[in-house]
């Protein structure tokens, strides 16, 4: 008993400080594989985001190729172009909210939302275009008396043609469907209000000169990239919540260079008689115009603080480089609220993207968001500070062309003749 006692004293323990190296040990271990796991994911995500970046940077040299080509050919090509892009962002949310249980239960509805669509489409371009349509029609009695018909009753037309939507959508409606009806007849006029209606507004600032379509559509995609390599580069602090991705440094960045680059874009496009010219017919020829003021180089005299620093003291500049100041400012600072409301939405129904028909940017409708706020804005402005308030003798023709048959039109050159005659002789 007591030799068993002995061994057992003599025998040595494990000393506390083995115990401490080993546990030591460990942790270290444990830690060094964290920091490993931790490496290859930063690696990992460093690879997706370079990879993602040359991805989008790829197909946006497409896009923009592809674009430069449609404006080379003109103002019908470059309409035609929106209309099928229109095509295709309704197409994408008209899927967003589709359930497939439902719509196997009802096979024509899909078909009442596109005649919701082109409805609309009819009448906004019938509005939109008048002037062009008309001139569009050679002077023969059949085909000028259906144009100047149509657009004499197109109102009549379209609303006879939505009461026939309205009532085709009331006679489909089934039980325990009827939520989901509604809610997709609510979903249509939302997508023709939101979206048609504002993109809309591209094509007639296309028809009033490609300038006034360039310019805006250019400024939106320069904040675009400027914001997303400002933002990939320097970007640390978060800007808005419901677009996690966007960052303060991306947005002030963004907002300098879209200024400085409307004031100097327009002046590249402001000499290009193609791009500022109207249209006002549905030809492809080339277009010749008095430019008007706006359009022809002016003075300027630099500021003093400038011109201490700078060895010039006065420089050429086009009175519309001014309003493209305006139009940089709007597509820097609120038409980017057109893209975080779409991001606010996708969070709303949990979905990353609208479509996936453009690489690295998604859909045809992410794309659009900011340009259909700057497309408003454009023609709203175009409008009010650049066309002259008094009326030009074009709208005063659009409105006889409109108004008056073609024997009334006639009757009308036979007494404007009258009257001038008449002047001629007494003076």
């Amino acid at each position: 008993m007591n030799a068993k006692l002995m061994e057992k004293s003599f025998q040595s323990p494990r000393s506390p400080s083995t115990t401490r190296s080993r546990h030591r040990r460990k942790s270290t271990e444990a830690f060094s594989d964290v920091v490993k796991v931790s490496d290859n994911n930063l690696l990992l995500n460093d690879q997706n985001k370079y990879r993602s970046m040359w991805v989008r940077t790829y197909s946006s040299v497409w896009m923009l190729l592809f674009f430069i080509l449609v404006v080379y050919l003109g103002h019908i090509y470059l309409w035609g172009m929106i209309v099928i892009i229109q095509i295709l962002m309704t197409s994408e949310l008209f899927n967003l909210l589709r359930r497939a249980h439902e719509a196997k239960q009802l096979p024509g509805f899909r078909l009442l939302n596109w005649h919701f669509f082109f409805t609309a489409m009819l009448y906004v371009y019938g509005r939109i275009l008048g002037q062009q349509i008309t001139h569009a029609v050679t002077p023969e009695k059949f085909f000028y008396k259906l144009a100047t018909s149509f657009m004499k009753y197109q109102m009549v037309i379209c609303y006879f043609l939505y009461i026939a939507g309205f009532m085709w959508f009331i006679l489909t409606l089934k039980k325990k469907m009827y939520k989901y009806q509604f809610s997709q007849y609510a979903w249509t006029h939302m997508i023709l209000i939101v979206v048609f209606a504002q993109s809309s507004f591209t094509a007639a600032n296309i028809f009033e000169g490609i300038f006034w379509f360039l310019l805006p559509a250019s400024l939106i995609a320069i904040n675009d990239v400027a914001a997303y390599f400002f933002g990939f580069f320097f970007g640390k602090t978060p800007l808005i919540k419901i677009s996690p991705r966007k960052t303060w440094e991306g947005f002030i960045g963004a907002s300098v260079t879209t200024v400085i680059a409307a004031f100097f874009l327009a002046n590249v496009l402001g000499h290009y008689r193609w791009m500022t010219c109207p249209r006002r017919d549905f030809s492809t020829g080339w277009l010749e115009c008095d430019p008007g003021p706006l359009f022809k180089p002016e003075i300027f005299e630099l500021p003093r603080e400038i011109t201490q620093v700078l060895p010039w003291k006065e420089m050429l500049v086009l009175p519309v480089q001014w309003h493209a100041l305006c139009l940089g400012l709007f597509a820097s600072v609120i038409a980017p609220f057109g893209g975080f409301f779409a991001s606010g939405f996708k969070r709303a129904f949990k979905i990353k993207d609208f479509g996936g028909s453009i690489p690295g940017h998604g859909g045809f409708t992410d794309r659009m968001d900011c340009q259909m706020v700057m497309a408003v804005f454009a023609y709203i402005y175009h409008q009010s500070f650049v066309i002259p308030q008094y009326y030009p003798v074009e709208i005063l023709l659009e409105q006889i062309l409109r108004s008056l048959s073609l024997e009334d039109q006639e009757l009308l050159v036979s007494k404007l003749n009258e009257v001038i005659d008449g002047r001629h002789l007494t003076h």
